[in-house]
């Protein structure tokens, strides 16, 4: 099927069965740069002078400014959710680098990324512009990340709609458990503490001893501390500085003094899972669950420190996308590779869900008519699939990738291998040069494997009783 951006031409031959209207980023990518020549740069700065430098072309002509615009907000996007900084810097065109700081400004349509951004590196966010011949010199480092398995450790994976604790013993679980819960809209943060300090109890009940408490957790963390989170979306600031802020550091306090605590945002530990589980490197970890999360293990085996917030970064270009409401963009990856992607489809696979209170009872009744093999909700996972053939051709321009390995509710039983189908038969129709092994883990995996990767996140300091 052709797809037009302006004068961008495309043909999707994968469409999706229930959104005929969608563009894949991917191709569009693909197609507006046959014709651009322009040589342009787009560099961002986060903690410790870091840098990282996207190399692309515009055509630079003022009859197509409004595509090279366009090619270059969403570029924009999907690299400051993928990557995180405090200072953009647009190397090669004045006008469309002054475009962009209207957009990510404290009033522009982008206000909620400048905003979000400012208050992650606690610095305002800002826009530069220079020649393509002044643009920013790239510098990165990775650090090492879990795989630590020796002693009685504690995993904890907070979810959206439902927490997980896993209780490990030399590398093996001897407990897992899920308990659902509802946090994104509960404004007291003493519901949360004490959810989390209950499953870190009921894991701790399991072992002779605790030696260490690993944390897997949506949102931005640093030093343990939450930055930012969903998970603490409804919290009021007050409270948020005064519980939310240390949350984790206080309830592995009250597990014992001194055990060692390392919280990590929910994308790293899913990247981890995978690259532990597949006994591999270059490895990008994608949990389908209350909202999307991404992680990335390099070739090293080491994580970047990127932000990885794919949730955010977009994914389709269709004028008509459903919009995040957080963000209030449209075309992001939470709306495609989550709870919130089943439900949306619902309606065009002729399922009603009308009797459901939650989003997760939601998801369940859809995942129930699957076990079922209900060919409309077949349809639901179906488009899923072709999302995600063609979000991973999207992602391998900005990650170097080997493995994918994917996790979450979304992808639990028989769905889950329908998506697995389906995004393969994108990849091999529309991109067979790429070379990506994706894949499932095992049932219980998908559902624990996170707690359990979490559990590996400490090392232990000195010797244990």
């Amino acid at each position: 099927m052709e797809k037009k951006v302006n004068s961008i031409k495309m043909d999707v031959r994968c469409t999706p069965v229930l959104d005929p209207a969608y563009i894949p980023f991917a191709k569009y990518y693909e197609a507006f740069l046959k014709t651009a020549e322009k040589p342009f740069a787009i560099s961002i700065e986060r903690e410790d002078d870091q840098i990282q430098v996207f190399e692309t072309k515009i055509h630079g002509t003022d009859e197509r400014f409004d595509e090279d615009f366009i090619f270059v907000e969403r570029l924009v996007k999907f690299l400051l959710w993928a990557r995180g900084g405090f200072r953009l810097t647009l190397s090669g065109d004045d006008r469309i680098a002054a475009r962009i700081a209207e957009t990510y400004a404290p009033k522009g349509k982008r206000a909620f990324d400048f905003n979000f951004m400012t208050n992650v590196y606690e610095k305002p966010f800002e826009v530069a512009a220079t020649t393509y011949a002044d643009r920013p010199k790239p510098y990165q480092k990775s650090v090492s990340i879990g795989r630590h398995l020796d002693g009685c450790r504690i995993g904890f994976d907070a979810g959206g709609s439902d927490r997980k604790v896993s209780a490990v013993i030399d590398g093996e679980p001897v407990f897992s458990e899920e308990v659902v819960w509802l946090p994104k809209v509960t404004s007291d943060p003493q519901y949360h503490y004490d959810g989390i300090l209950d499953s870190l109890r009921r894991a701790a009940a399991h072992l002779p001893r605790v030696d260490a408490i690993g944390v897997s957790s949506a949102g931005i963390y640093i030093n343990n501390e939450t930055k930012a989170a969903s998970l603490f979306l409804a919290v009021g600031k007050e409270d948020f500085e005064k519980t939310a802020k240390k949350i984790y550091i206080d309830t592995a306090k009250e597990i014992g003094a001194d055990i060692p605590l390392v919280v990590a945002n929910d994308g790293d530990v899913t990247a981890l899972a995978g690259a532990m589980s597949l006994k591999s490197n270059s490895v990008l970890g994608i949990a389908m669950g209350t909202s999307e999360a991404v992680g990335f293990v390099d070739a090293d085996g080491n994580i970047t420190g990127w932000l990885n917030e794919l949730a955010f970064a977009p994914v389709d270009l269709a004028e008509d996308a459903m919009a995040d409401e957080w963000s209030g963009d449209i075309g992001c990856g939470v709306k495609y590779f989550s709870q919130d992607g089943v439900i949306k489809l619902a309606p065009a696979a002729g399922i009603d869900l009308s009797a459901a209170e939650t989003p997760a009872e939601k998801l369940k009744i859809v995942q129930g008519l699957m076990a079922e093999c209900d060919p409309n909700a077949a349809k639901i996972y179906k488009t899923i699939g072709a999302y995600l053939g063609y979000a991973l051709k999207l992602y391998s321009i900005f990650y170097d990738l080997k493995e994918v390995l994917l996790l979450g509710r979304v992808v639990s039983g028989k769905g889950g291998d329908i998506v697995l189908e389906t995004a393969k038969e994108v990849l091999a129709v529309e991109y067979p040069e790429l070379k990506i092994n994706l894949s499932l883990p095992s049932e219980k995996t998908r559902r624990v494997g996170q707690s359990v990767a979490a559990a590996s996140l400490p090392a232990l300091r000195g010797p244990r009783s």
